[in-house]
């Protein structure tokens, strides 16, 4: 299993919509969903002065699994007209990760 890591940051004042935005609607953890291949995702948030810092994690079965999402340049960040009205500064790169455990809560 392969994770793929994004991380970005907005004003705090957007940072509600923001994360609405990244949780329930048809972007972000929506999009992820529909992909085949995609195993789930985990959305954090954390407040930083007058940023808010999200780090997005999705699961994915596989590196062409995340082509069918990402494109060929798997590490190019994906943005829409949303998120480039919110962040700070976007991430043109998110990174990915072996994933050598399974989650294990409680």
């Amino acid at each position: 299993m392969i994770a793929r890591v994004w991380h970005g940051a907005v004003p705090a004042e957007k940072a509600d919509a923001y994360a609405h935005y990244l949780a329930e609607s048809e972007r972000g953890v929506g999009d992820y969903a529909r992909t085949p291949g995609h195993r789930g995702s985990i959305l954090l948030r954390r407040p930083d002065g007058d940023l808010v810092r999200f780090t997005l994690i999705s699961f994915w079965e596989s590196r062409s699994a995340i082509a069918a999402y990402a494109g060929e340049d798997l590490d190019r960040a994906r943005y829409f007209p949303f998120d480039l009205e919110c962040l700070v500064d976007p991430a043109p790169r998110v990174e990915h990760f072996e994933v050598l455990t399974p989650l294990r809560l409680g």
